[in-house]
This record gives C-alpha cells, sequence and structure tokens, in this order.
C-alpha cells in the first residue's frame, strides 16, 4: 500500500476533504465526482489500504485538475478511462497505463509521484485520433505527431501540436530538443529504446509542468528537479522547460474553458 509516510500537499483553493460524517473519502467517491468508466479493487487489498489510497488518489486528482484548469469530464477523458487498484501489479512498477483497455493501474506499494505521468500517457493516447484524421487507435498523439500523420484542423489542436514542438524540437524548431538529445543518449549507453520515445518524452515533460506549479503534491508528481533521472537531463531544464511550461498553460486554459463551456450548456 502507500507508505504510511505522510505526503506533501498544498493546495491552497481545495483543503483535504473527508465526509460530514467524519468517514474517509472512498473509490466510490473518486468514481462518482470523476465519472471514470470502472473502478476495480484488488481482492488483496485489504479495507485500511483501500481507504489511504482512495484519499491519495482522490486529492491527487483534484490538485491536478485545478492546475489544469479544467471539469472533472477532463480527469476521466469523458468518462472513458478506468482505474484499478493493486491488480496486476509487476515488481517496481508502482503505476501504468494500459493503452489496449484505457486502464489506469496503480499498484498496491505505489510510491508516490506516479500519477502525473500516467495520466498524461491516457491523455495522450485519447486524443490520438481526436488530433489526427489518419492514424491506429493505439497510437499516442505524440507519437503520430512525430511521425507526421494527417491533423484535424482546430485552434485547441493547433495549441497541443506546440507543446509537441516545445518538447521535441529545439527553440527554432529545426533540431531535436536537449531533452530528446539526452533521452537518446541514455537509451544508447543502455542499450533500449525508451526514454526518447515521443510519448515518454511527452510524460516526462508533462511530470515537470505539473511540478512547477503553485500546487504542491508529492503523491501526484515528484522527482523532476533533483532525481537522477532530473540529474541526467530525462527532464526538461532550463529555458526549454520554461518553454514548455509556457506551451502548457496555455494549451491547458484554452481546453479547460472550452470544456467547461460544454457542461455547463
Amino acid at each position: 500500500m502507500p507508505s504510511k509516510r505522510a505526503f506533501y500537499r498544498n493546495n491552497p483553493n481545495s483543503p483535504t476533504l473527508t465526509h460530514a460524517n467524519g468517514q474517509p473519502i472512498s473509490f466510490v467517491d473518486v468514481r462518482s465526482r470523476f465519472d471514470f468508466r470502472s473502478i476495480s479493487i484488488g481482492r488483496w487489498v485489504t479495507d485500511d489500504e483501500r481507504n489511504r489510497a482512495a484519499d491519495l488518489f482522490y486529492h491527487a486528482l483534484v490538485d491536478l485538475m485545478d492546475i489544469l484548469q479544467g471539469p472533472e469530464t477532463l480527469i476521466s477523458l469523458r468518462g472513458t478511462l478506468s482505474f484499478q487498484y493493486g491488480i496486476g501489479g509487476q515488481p517496481g512498477v508502482s503505476a501504468h497505463y494500459l493503452p489496449s483497455s484505457r486502464t489506469f493501474s496503480l499498484a498496491k506499494n505505489a510510491g508516490p509521484g506516479s500519477i502525473a505521468h500516467e495520466w498524461f500517457h491516457a491523455f495522450d493516447h485519447y486524443l490520438g485520433t481526436k488530433a489526427f484524421s489518419d492514424i491506429d487507435s493505439n497510437i499516442f498523439a505524440s507519437e503520430a505527431w512525430l511521425k507526421d500523420a494527417t491533423p484535424i484542423p482546430h485552434p485547441i489542436n493547433d495549441r497541443l501540436f506546440a507543446c509537441f514542438r516545445a518538447i521535441m524540437l529545439d527553440a527554432d524548431g529545426n533540431e531535436p530538443s536537449e531533452l530528446f538529445l539526452q533521452s537518446a543518449k541514455t537509451d544508447r549507453e543502455h542499450n533500449i529504446c525508451y526514454y526518447s520515445k515521443p510519448e515518454e518524452l511527452c510524460a516526462r515533460a508533462f511530470e515537470a509542468f505539473v511540478q512547477d506549479s503553485h500546487i504542491s503534491n508529492n503523491f501526484l508528481v515528484a522527482g523532476t528537479k533533483a532525481s537522477d533521472e532530473a540529474k541526467m537531463g530525462l527532464y526538461p531544464q532550463g529555458e526549454q522547460r520554461q518553454r514548455i511550461n509556457v506551451a502548457f498553460q496555455e494549451y491547458f486554459l484554452v481546453l479547460g474553458n472550452a470544456l467547461r463551456q460544454e457542461t455547463s450548456k
């Protein structure tokens, strides 16, 4: 289960919540508020583990929603995203996203900092067929952009592509970015192809954007500044990080406004 240590959280706009009767937040509350397609809990998860995980996950999603300035439907991707806790975990993997079932999975022993990364994988996957017209449904939008798939014309998509450009290309837009170069170097050193994949570059860039926000929650995100990976250049640094943050800020501001207008009708 998530460690008994206290996770750091600071969101001035949203205090930690409990029910009026003093009962803890549950996964029923998570599904009710964010409209996940389904929520499944592993059979070996105890009541204490389930309650603690639900509280941490709920408040992480509240903070993510505030950072992105969007409604609940953004978090559950219009109710298409499922969630699992304590099911099908792998050693050393605290969270993962399953494209085949569009499921966000959090391990029973999940550590802090994994939520933002895996949520963006789900978001990136969801946007594939929303931003491009000629791709397989299993392709991430970031990969489709890098492969020059045919974009669906829309001002919001243009801002999404600006995010990808800031992540994967240099300031002039002509050469690979420093983030990509450092990620490709790490892949070569370890004889793998992982860190330089477009979906991984973008998920780590999104983590940095979330951690740099005015809201702090180290169950939502951690490690983009002082971790070993950050020191290796696997997270955006310096001027590129600023460009990425601005691009994400502008994109989610426009997207959030559009979704709020839609839900208010």
